[in-house]
């Protein structure tokens, strides 16, 4: 169980991306503004495909901050920033900053369920799981 100062801590982490990949990532993909399409040239995206990005930048934010679906949340998410991160590669930009987001989202997600630190650790173990299917 995590304490009480983890949780703040993880929901912290948690609002902090998820204000981040909506507000300053995902809904400006919305909007138009100065620079915008010679950003997206540079980072040659054709600027048709931003609304797309966008709704599904988004979504996947969205499914992160619901408690419920916060780890499929993250999975998909981290998908996207993968996807950033080969973007930025690709163009020889500056690359790290999907990889600080990726990290900081998960960090804030394991602060709110230990269970997955344990899982990245090798310290979990699903047999139990498995030995309730045998004896059925």
């Amino acid at each position: 169980m995590p304490t009480k100062t983890q949780r703040i801590i993880g929901w912290t982490l948690t609002v902090l991306v998820g204000l981040f990949l909506i507000g300053a990532s995902g809904v400006p993909k919305f909007m138009d503004f100065p620079g915008k399409a010679d950003m997206m040239t540079k980072l040659q995206i054709p600027l048709n495909l931003l609304t797309t990005l966008g709704v599904i930048e988004v979504s996947v934010t969205v499914l992160y901050l619901i408690p419920r679906t916060a780890f499929i949340g993250a999975i998909l998410t981290t998908g996207y920033l993968g996807g950033a991160l080969w973007t930025h590669l690709r163009v020889d930009d500056t690359w790290y900053f999907p990889i600080i987001i990726g990290v900081l989202m998960w960090l804030g997600l394991a602060l709110r369920h230990p269970v997955i630190f344990r899982l990245v650790l090798g310290q979990a173990s699903l047999t139990p799981l498995a030995n309730d299917a045998t004896q059925r």
